[in-house]
């Protein structure tokens, strides 16, 4: 299998992710699966959910082989974390 050429600048491909999310796929996903990776194509705007951003994209994947994939994880503002979080300390 060989690896797919983006079609468009990681910034168009993030403006078409975003709007596509926030228009159409938010309102249908986002109960019940906080925390969750969304997996688009942004050229159909098909969707898939799973518990990681591999196992959403092998599900869009079979859908669209051929997709044009963005991801979103349902209910954060970034799909990673660069860094710990803060610690609690116990006393």
């Amino acid at each position: 299998m060989s690896a797919q050429q983006p079609r468009y600048t990681p910034e168009e491909t993030a403006r078409r992710g975003d709007e596509i999310y926030e228009r159409k796929v938010r309102p249908k996903v986002e109960t019940g699966n906080y925390g969750k990776i969304v997996a688009i194509d942004i050229d159909s705007g098909a969707y898939a959910v799973g518990d990681s951003a591999l196992n959403a994209a092998r599900i869009l994947r079979v859908q669209r082989p051929d997709a044009e994939v963005w991801f979103v994880r349902i209910g954060y503002r970034a799909l990673h974390r660069i860094g710990e979080l803060s610690r609690c300390q116990h006393t």
